[in-house]
């Protein structure tokens, strides 16, 4: 999934995006309100991850700004301000969870994982479809019953091809998804991924909707 920083710490964003990146997200990072806005305006995420106390323009504004135009993007807002006042301040003005620093990556990609399944109307905290099953928390992979060894990306394609059964997504979607800012894509990057998986998965697992993109069936 495709992820928004916004931390103006340097140590500390660098230390973020790590931690996102090796759970398996695409991550942009920006470091001040501004810039925030123009990435929420220009990109397409999944999660939003939100500091207050941000130059040119807080936090808080930002989100304000954000539920304003009925965005209804999940954030999550990471702060040192832990007063029970500040916490009421920025769950009124949009946020979806509220995580206090100094706090643990393990529970912040737990915290987004859960804002990612309720965003998606996923109660369970696993995906299932067309017979194969997918553990975000633990990264495992499943088809009919049996381990899958798949790459990074492999992985997180699989994860959005699953959040979307039955729906089909562009290949300019799903590059959305799995690469941020600065990385490189192949021009057929995507059908190599998709190429891949079928071969682990089965043929007929992702179906290819000509001129539309990719779909995978959901469970019955």
């Amino acid at each position: 999934m495709r992820i928004l920083l916004v931390e103006d710490d340097a140590l500390l964003g660098d230390a973020i995006e790590a931690g996102l990146k090796q759970a398996g997200h695409a991550v942009d990072w920006v470091r001040d309100g501004v810039a925030a806005e123009t990435a929420l305006a220009t990109g397409d995420y999944a999660a939003l991850v939100l500091d207050l106390g941000l130059p040119r323009k807080g936090g808080l504004d930002v989100l304000r700004g954000l539920r304003e135009k009925k965005r209804a993007l999940p954030v999550l807002i990471l702060t040192a301000r832990d007063t029970v006042d500040d916490r009421i301040r920025g769950l009124d003005a949009g946020a979806d969870d509220y995580l206090v620093k100094p706090f643990d990556l393990g529970e912040l990609n737990a915290r987004l994982r859960a804002l990612l399944r309720r965003a998606g109307g996923q109660p369970a905290p696993q995906l299932a479809a067309a017979g194969v099953t997918l553990d975000p928390a633990n990264r495992v992979v499943t088809h009919c019953g049996a381990a899958i060894e798949v790459s990074a990306k492999e992985f997180a394609l699989l994860q959005a091809l699953m959040q979307h059964a039955g729906r089909a997504l562009s290949r300019s979607q799903l590059e959305e998804q799995l690469y941020g800012w600065g990385e490189e894509i192949g021009s057929n990057a995507v059908e190599v991924h998709i190429h891949n998986l079928r071969k682990k998965l089965g043929a007929d697992t992702i179906r290819t909707l000509r001129g539309i993109g990719y779909v995978m069936a959901k469970d019955t």
